[in-house]
């Protein structure tokens, strides 16, 4: 089952989530091996997009947002796009599209950032939209403030909370076909609303350079932490590895706290009412041509196909059709 841990340093400025994604990551990889028409991932796009998903997991839960946040990294490389997309509810799903030869080891900048037109985007997706209300979208080049490509996701991840947020913080991410894990480190601040301490003045020249301490010498344990380590460990035993001198407080999770899990909001009753959307006369053609209808979802990699009868049906007045189901799967 995926887990996920909050913790904070007893009188530190710092604040950490590790997150562990087993079963939910498995369905999104499962699932799109499952497609009989794109096959699995790569090994490298598995470990890319199980970062991004383990990513997006960990900045959803450090933030209070009604709504989505979507992940997204797209470029001029074999993978055009890969999107990790995390509900409030810790429901996850992704998706990658590949457009070319994916070499084995392939990192960041071959997957996505060849020619240096790499991107990487946040967006913010309010569950209940008032009326012109838009998604909140941050953008980043997969390159530091001197132009180099960044060669991780991580090192991305962080250069946007720094750019976008300004906030100091630290990811360190492991991906394979089986976990999806990453812990977060972030620097809180010593003034203002949500500082620690909840004090309205300003710190001393002392306080600061202690916090700094602090901080860096929580992120040089974090990014002590080797992928096997985060990737065969349970979260208890990684976090006691990491900081076991350190005063850690965690958050003891409630029955009602969400766990991550995969979903997805494709189903057959959806793809049909896309075909109607599509019209009579290019769904009879395509039929025609192909003999049926073949639809798979990006994000999870389901099929669904519709032969002639079921595509005759589907124009049909609506008393005539059967009952569906819409259920998340």
């Amino acid at each position: 089952m995926s887990q996920i841990q909050k913790f904070l340093f007893d009188g530190m400025p710092v604040r950490g989530v590790a997150v562990r994604l087993t079963d939910a990551w498995q369905e999104v990889v499962q699932r799109r091996a499952a497609n009989t028409e794109s096959g699995p991932y790569p090994a490298a796009v598995v470990q890319l997009l199980g970062e991004m998903t383990a990513a997006a997991v960990l900045m959803q839960s450090n933030i209070k947002f009604n709504g989505a946040l979507i992940l997204q990294m797209q470029g001029d490389g074999p993978v055009k796009v890969a999107v990790a997309e995390v509900q409030p509810s810790l429901a996850v799903r992704a998706t990658a599209s590949i457009v070319g030869e994916v070499t084995p080891g392939a990192g960041l900048v071959q997957l996505v950032n060849q020619h240096g037109a790499g991107k990487c985007a946040i967006t913010l997706d309010p569950k209940d939209r008032l009326p012109g209300q838009q998604a909140y979208q941050g953008v980043v080049p997969l390159a530091d403030e001197q132009g180099a490509p960044l060669l991780h996701a991580a090192d991305v991840l962080q250069h946007y909370m720094r750019q976008s947020e300004q906030l100091d913080t630290t990811l360190v991410l492991a991906a394979n076909e089986e976990v999806a894990a990453g812990i977060l480190i972030q620097r809180l601040p010593l003034e203002g609303e949500a500082n620690l301490a909840g004090s309205t003045a300003a710190p001393t020249d002392e306080a600061r350079e202690e916090a700094d301490e602090s901080y860096n010498r929580i992120v040089t344990l974090a990014q002590s932490l080797q992928p096997e380590e985060l990737l065969g460990l349970d979260i208890d035993t990684i976090l006691h590895r990491l900081f076991w001198d350190e005063k850690l407080l965690r958050f003891m999770p409630s029955s009602s706290d969400p766990v991550p899990h995969f979903a997805c909001t494709c189903s057959h009753e959806r793809v049909a009412a896309m075909l109607r959307n599509l019209g009579k006369e290019e769904a009879d053609a395509i039929v025609a041509e192909q003999g049926q209808i073949e639809v798979g979802c990006e994000f999870c990699g389901r099929q669904y196909q519709f032969d002639k009868v079921e595509v005759a049906q589907l124009f049909k007045p609506a008393a005539a059709q059967p009952p569906g189901s819409d259920a998340l799967h």
